[in-house]
């Protein structure tokens, strides 16, 4: 078993209930982390053995482009997709933070955190 973890990929996306959010948008922080069996490309060397981490952050960019009142369902999304399209997935984890969120305080940022298994 191993690890792939893409770590703080930064987008700007039109996430939230407030139809402000829609129109302005906000800058948000991605974290993701999938275990895979990686013996097998440890060993061949070939892309087509290992989970590739380009298309991880394809997938998370590409889901932070459709707008979601919560966060939460864009993460399901994001996990589905990896689930979807990486059969060697066995575990996923997906953070996303949405930063200077409008709360009407001095909150640097707010998280959401999924977890799947197969």
């Amino acid at each position: 078993m191993g690890k792939v973890r893409l770590d703080n990929i930064r987008l700007y996306a039109f996430h939230g209930c407030l139809r402000e959010e829609g129109i302005i948008g906000s800058d948000y922080r991605v974290d993701l982390e999938v275990q895979a069996n990686l013996e097998k490309a440890a060993l061949t060397d070939r892309l087509s053995d290992t989970v590739d981490y380009v298309h991880l952050h394809g997938i998370v960019r590409e889901e932070m482009e459709t707008r979601s009142h919560l966060l939460e369902t864009v993460a399901d999304r994001i996990l589905s997709r990896i689930f979807r399209d990486h059969p060697q997935v066995e575990e996923a984890e997906v953070a996303i933070s949405k930063v200077n969120p409008p709360l009407g305080g001095d909150v640097q940022q707010v998280t959401v955190i999924l977890r799947k298994s197969r």
